[in-house]
């Protein structure tokens, strides 16, 4: 028989041990969200596969001479446009020089943080991309995964981190 006084403090003791982390109650799972499909202009979702209400579009892209360092040669200079952005913290993408195969040449993660507000309300910018193989580019991708969740694993934090988080940045040589 457990004594009454010991269970009156029982609730107290499952709080401190909830709060504390020390609980099973806290089942902290890393998932990855499944990669959308790339484009040149998508529509941006978050890890459940929902739409955020924002596009991303490649507008343009070309081989060109990097103006602060020519002698690298020809390097991809692309530009991009965000439509449905509020605010100064917005969503990010990952944009990926592709060949024709759309097999990734090199990626980078844009964000519409970094863009400047055009007079349209969208939010505009550029970007280079440094490959080994600048000619072999037949287009510049976007994914719509939204990639400005916090990536906090179980393992960095138990309590606040865990979760389903946007997919990886493809790697050279990944098809899209």
């Amino acid at each position: 028989m457990i004594p009454a006084r010991l269970l009156a403090g029982l609730p107290s003791l499952l709080v401190v041990l909830a709060l504390s982390g020390c609980s099973a109650l806290w089942s902290c799972t890393d998932t990855t969200a499944e990669r959308g499909e790339a484009g040149v202009r998508v529509r941006l979702e978050n890890t459940s596969g929902q739409s955020l209400g924002v596009t991303a579009e490649v507008v343009d892209w070309r081989l060109e001479t990097h103006p602060q360092v020519p002698s690298e040669g020809d390097k991809v200079h692309f530009h991009y446009r965000f439509d449905g952005v509020e605010g100064t913290f917005g969503p990010a993408v990952d944009a990926c020089a592709v060949d024709r195969e759309r097999v990734a040449l090199g990626c980078a993660t844009v964000y519409s943080s970094q863009a400047r507000p055009a007079p349209d309300g969208s939010f505009t910018g550029d970007d280079w991309f440094t490959l080994e193989h600048p000619e072999r580019v037949a287009e510049v991708l976007l994914i719509p995964n939204d990639q400005s969740y916090d990536r906090r694993t179980c393992e960095q934090d138990v309590k606040d981190g865990g979760g389903t988080h946007p997919p990886d940045t493809p790697r050279a040589g990944e098809p899209l």
